[in-house]
């Protein structure tokens, strides 16, 4: 599926439900600790499993690209009025992602700057 709801693709192996839950987490998380969490979560599984680093990754680098956005938008008066969009668009796709990282799934966010590839 590749669409404005991003890409899901099957991994390179069928992850453990370990995995699966880390990976979960790399997204879920954000909701509490925007950009804290899936980086902290990259650093320490990134030599252990490939597909929560993978989650972790697009997680960390989607949350980047959406905090600077919103600043771009924030400087902006007319911007001020469309971060609300902004941040629904994004919770409907961190629970896409989450959905995906459940189902055993690699996922891509679409519009996401690649920081750490």
């Amino acid at each position: 599926m590749s669409d404005i709801l991003g890409t899901d693709y099957p991994p390179q192996y069928p992850p453990t439900s370990d995995e699966k839950n880390l990976a979960l987490l790399a997204h879920v998380l954000t909701f509490v600790s925007t950009l804290l969490a899936p980086l902290i979560i990259y650093i320490l599984k990134k030599n252990e499993s490939s597909f929560v680093a993978e989650h972790a990754k697009e997680s960390f680098n989607f949350q980047l690209t959406l905090v600077l956005v919103c600043i771009g938008l924030f400087v902006t008066i007319v911007g001020i009025l469309f971060i609300w969009v902004v941040g629904i668009y994004a919770t409907i796709l961190v629970i896409v992602a989450t959905i995906r990282a459940s189902e055993g799934r690699a996922f891509k966010y679409p519009f996401s700057i690649k920081f750490i590839s």
